[in-house]
């Protein structure tokens, strides 16, 4: 009988428990391995991985002969030429975030341009008028990336009345922005968009534009973002610093975004919620018996 690992706790739905046991002997574990050499151990002997990234990005290169099947859409951390010498097959659930984190982009829209963190529970007003603030209505916003995340954001972004374009691969990226007031990144990372929004992107941007990025930093430059900040080209910045851990909110980069004014930033957790948890774990299992009908569906090579 195959042996099926499941190396910290997903979190799984008892159908998903139940349909894992039907294809296999499973392992469970219900919590974090504390090293990357822990989490090596436990899925040693594996046939099939159904994991998260902590100790995978770290010791994949030690498996061997072994199929994994991830809940998750960023495996940029892969080298394709390991994976095929230690025969290792990867599979992932693209799309399984984009309800949740599209909900993320759109709140920090409304954040950035209406203020709401400044004006919930507000004490400071007094009688004061307050500043008048900025609706979405007829702002232009270029959507970076037409993917799962970035077309349902563009449809969101339509029927709040905004002027919504994208760019693609292959387009001009500074003429796509020229006229944004609002810039949403949801690129995916592979060879064409690691470091593709530099300096020279954020100092070229519209002035009194905004910025949001779900991604991780091998994309953007931290500190072009904020030398525009600075200069008030950019009015404000949204981040879920997808580099981080999810949670770490001690991590040294989270902790730099928020010693900035102008940056709102969460700690990795935009695809954080229970739908996220039922559409990802369900790809995950699918991807397995998919596998394992040899009809493979979802291989990131």
């Amino acid at each position: 009988m195959l042996k099926i690992v499941v190396p910290l706790n997903l979190e799984l739905f008892p159908d998903q428990i139940k349909r894992l046991k039907k294809l296999g002997a499973v392992t469970f574990y219900n919590d974090w391995a504390k090293t990357p050499e822990e989490w090596l151990q436990r899925v040693k002997s594996a046939d099939i991985i159904c994991g998260g990234k902590f100790g995978l990005k770290e010791k994949y290169q030690d498996l061997e002969n072994v199929f994994i099947s991830l809940p998750f859409v960023g495996v940029d951390f892969f080298d394709e030429k390991i994976l095929k010498k230690r025969n290792i097959v990867v599979a992932k659930s693209p799309g399984c975030n984009k309800v949740a984190v599209s909900e993320w982009i759109i709140g920090m829209i409304f954040n950035l341009l209406r203020r709401f963190p400044f004006y919930i529970n507000n004490t400071t007003l007094n009688n004061d008028l307050p500043p008048i603030e900025h609706s979405l209505k007829d702002k232009n916003i270029t959507i970076l990336g037409k993917g799962h995340v970035g077309s349902r954001v563009g449809k969101i972004c339509e029927a709040l009345e905004m002027n919504v374009s994208y760019f693609q691969r292959g387009d001009d990226l500074l003429k796509s922005v020229k006229n944004a007031d609002v810039v949403v990144d949801t690129l995916s990372s592979n060879p064409t968009t690691k470091g593709l929004l530099n300096e020279k992107f954020f100092l070229s941007l519209k002035e009194g534009s905004y910025f949001l990025t779900v991604t991780g930093t091998e994309i953007y430059d931290t500190d072009g973002i904020i030398k525009s900040l600075d200069q008030n080209i950019l009015a404000g910045v949204a981040m879920d610093a997808g580099s981080i851990k999810v949670g770490n909110t001690n991590d040294h980069y989270y902790q730099k975004l928020l010693q900035h004014p102008k940056i709102l930033t969460t700690p990795h957790i935009a695809y954080n919620t229970w739908d996220t948890k039922r559409v990802a774990n369900d790809m995950m299992i699918d991807n397995v018996e998919a596998w394992l009908n040899k009809k493979p569906i979802n291989l990131i090579y």
